[in-house]
């Protein structure tokens, strides 16, 4: 197998790469683009690094945030301008390993051109091996990144927003692609941050064809900017987006959080508790009504999570409704104990959920899945652990009736509101929605209003009247108080 060289690298006359191409990346900084977008690297900024001979990249004095993404680059073999899709993939020569480092510290500096955030001497080490790319299918080579030794990104190009052979026809279209040229085709999720002393290894195979390692170690460097340039400055949000997460960034969360304490208190209760609580606060229109549960047994609680969905126009379906599109950009980005719930308008003429999307829901620990609307494959959904509340089964797949519009916003289903980090209760008696402001004190007073009720019952039970007992009056409070202190020192 041929290596890069130093002959090679000095070919590279453009390094273009791409902004956000794999679906998990998508799902991971929350956006989806409808066409490739892209950055120029400058070509003093590549590198070769192998096992036996790794490059070395400085982290520029000042600076927090040195960002790695493992990256597929393609080397152009012949030049290419105005070609088609389909023979676009002709004029690729070799696919090599890459690793687009950046330091996130300077990204606020060029506008969006990642000139100096991307573009330091270092940044772009590729290699070591060349994969000839007559010699594979551009839909099935894989990525994969290790950080010190643990594999942290690993992924296919069979799904990818722009496959290979598209980013070098649109490319095309407005300038030449030059012999040598190097494309990065977009990183998948689980890029990080390197700091000085790590190594980060990069390598493409298919089948029995591989790359070899590219292998980067990382070094502090010592010379600090100059006070007449843009200065190294971060701040929380670039360290969310260089980590990929604020978990993973050491970041406190932000937004509504359920504690497990809380959590706990609601998963105590029934809904026709809460209910009653809402209303004595005015809450009236908090219920989710008209569903029906897979899981009828089971108490769900756990904070919205939303999508939309509008009805169905042909021509707006053909740009929205495939691809990574925002259901399966909901499905995918659902965390932990979290619910979605999506709004249908209550229309029953077309499944809004299936089987495998509603498997990647489960598999991802989401609590519970709600929409208005139809579910497709039904025994195998009602078969799941997690409980999906709907409306009616039915065949149809959503393009008949629907367009998946957009996500995290405020809805309506089953007749009540609902917003990003409402807390969901469900049991067999119904589904709640409650204002995460209310839901602490909402709680305490359910626990104690069902231990008031298990009184009233006990004590029907023994034959007393209702009579003066529910609700209790002045008398039957006492005794309530003096069956609660009894209770206590049990």
């Amino acid at each position: 197998m041929e290596q890069v060289t130093d002959h090679i690298l000095a070919a590279a006359r453009k390094v273009i790469a791409v902004h956000i191409n794999y679906p998990s990346r998508a799902a991971q900084r929350g956006r989806t683009p409808d066409q490739p977008s892209y950055f120029l690297k400058p070509s003093s900024s590549l590198t070769v690094g192998a096992a036996a001979a790794p490059s070395t990249v400085e982290r520029p004095a000042g600076c927090e945030l040195l960002g790695y993404e493992g990256e597929i680059a393609l080397i152009i073999g012949k030049p290419a301008r105005r070609v088609g899709i389909e023979d676009a993939w002709s004029h690729v020569e070799w696919v090599t390993a890459s690793n687009d480092l950046g330091v996130y510290d300077l990204r606020y500096a060029d506008k969006g051109s990642n000139l100096r955030s991307k573009g330091g001497d270092g940044f772009t080490p590729v290699g070591p091996g060349l994969i000839a790319a007559d010699a594979v299918d551009p839909a099935e080579l894989r990525i994969r990144t290790w950080h010190n030794g643990e594999l942290v990104q690993d992924d296919t190009t069979e799904d990818l927003l722009f496959p290979f052979a598209r980013l070098v026809a649109d490319l095309s279209q407005l300038l030449t692609l030059e012999e040598g040229d190097i494309i990065l085709t977009g990183t998948p999720a689980g890029a990080s941050v390197a700091k000085p002393g790590d190594v980060v290894e990069v390598e493409v195979s298919t089948a029995d064809l591989t790359t070899g390692r590219l292998v980067t170690r990382v070094a502090e460097g010592t010379t600090p900017f100059a006070d007449f340039g843009a200065l190294p400055k971060t701040d929380d949000l670039q360290r969310e987006e260089a980590y990929g997460s604020r978990e993973a960034a050491g970041l406190p969360a932000v937004g509504p959080v359920l504690s497990p304490e809380l959590k706990a208190k609601l998963e105590s209760v029934c809904t026709a508790t809460l209910s009653s609580q809402l209303r004595k606060r005015g809450l009236n229109n908090v219920s989710i009504d008209g569903l029906t549960s897979t899981r009828p047994e089971k108490r769900i609680v756990g904070l919205a999570r939303t999508l939309r969905y509008v009805p169905n126009r042909e021509d707006l379906f053909k740009t929205h409704g495939g691809g990574f599109n925002a259901q399966k950009k909901a499905i995918d980005s659902l965390n932990e104990g979290e619910i979605l719930v999506m709004e249908a308008r209550g229309e029953k003429g077309t499944g809004t959920i299936g089987d495998i999307l509603a498997l990647r829901a489960e598999v991802r620990g989401a609590a519970a899945i709600i929409t208005d609307g139809g579910v497709r494959d039904f025994s195998a959904v009602a078969a799941m652990d997690m409980p999906t509340y709907y409306a009616n089964p039915h065949p149809a797949v959503l393009g008949r009736r629907h367009i998946p519009w957009d996500t995290d916003i405020t809805i309506a289903c089953g007749g009540a509101t609902v917003q990003p980090g409402d807390i969901i209760v469900a049991d067999a008696d119904g589904i709640l929605v409650i204002p995460p402001a209310l839901a602490e004190e909402l709680a305490d007073d359910s626990i104690a209003q069902e231990r008031e009720e298990t009184f009233i019952a006990e004590m029907v039970q023994q034959g007393h009247s209702v009579d003066g007992l529910y609700p209790l009056n002045a008398q039957w409070r006492t005794r309530y108080q003096e069956w609660e202190a009894g209770k206590a020192n049990d």
